[in-house]
Parts: structure tokens; C-alpha cells; sequence
């Protein structure tokens, strides 16, 4: 099987696992996806969120998938549990797919890692 083939039913995997989980079987978007992330990673579930602080989740969830990249790194967590990334690098100039690739392909890594699919 190719990587884009690997990818692509892995990707699959994650949206069938979490759509059952969070959306009632309605399939979640990538934002959606990269939503839930940051609220995992935040430690809060169950809280309401304000729309800036939905955004902020979301920036900690694009930090944290792009780390194994070299792109952030952890800088701190601030009183209130909120994580902070340093860039290292600048992120390359993507077209819109090619991002879209990244980030599913950082996705599905973060959630092999966390076991939540093999």
C-alpha cells in the first residue's frame, strides 16, 4: 500500500472514530478535528468556550501537531492551563491542499501516538 493510500484510510479512521464519538456519526470537518485536539490538549473538556478562545484551541492544536515537525516547541503553560509554543521555523509556503495534506498527515500521527487508532 502507498503512503497516500496508508493516509488516506487512516485519515477515514480518525473521521469515523470521532464523528461516532463527538457528531453523532455526522462526519466532522478538519477544523472540527483540529478543534477537538486543542481542547484535549488545553485538559478542559466539558467547559464552554468564548469564539476567541475556540481560536486560541485551535492555534494550540496546530502547534502541537506541527511539533514532530520542528516547526514549535512547548514554551510554557501560563496559570490558567494554557499551553504556549515558540515558533523554531517558519512554516513553508503551502497551497491550500498541500496544507491540508500536513495536516491530516499530522493528525493522523498525533492520534497513532495517543493510541486512539493503530
Amino acid at each position: 500500500m502507498s503512503r497516500d493510500e496508508q493516509l488516506k484510510e487512516r485519515w477515514e479512521l480518525v473521521v469515523e472514530k470521532l464523528s461516532n464519538q463527538f457528531a453523532d456519526g455526522d462526519p466532522l470537518d478538519l477544523d472540527a478535528i483540529i478543534y477537538l485536539i486543542g481542547i484535549q490538549e488545553l485538559g478542559q473538556l466539558g467547559k464552554n468556550f468564548k469564539k476567541d478562545q475556540k481560536l486560541d484551541l485551535m492555534h494550540i492544536a496546530i502547534c502541537k501537531l506541527l511539533v514532530p515537525y520542528g516547526y514549535y516547541e512547548l514554551d510554557f503553560v501560563d496559570p490558567d492551563g494554557w499551553p504556549h509554543y515558540k515558533a523554531l521555523e517558519t512554516l513553508p509556503h503551502l497551497k491550500a491542499g498541500e496544507q491540508s495534506i500536513l495536516m491530516k498527515e499530522a493528525i493522523v500521527n498525533y492520534f497513532l501516538e495517543t493510541e486512539f487508532i493503530d
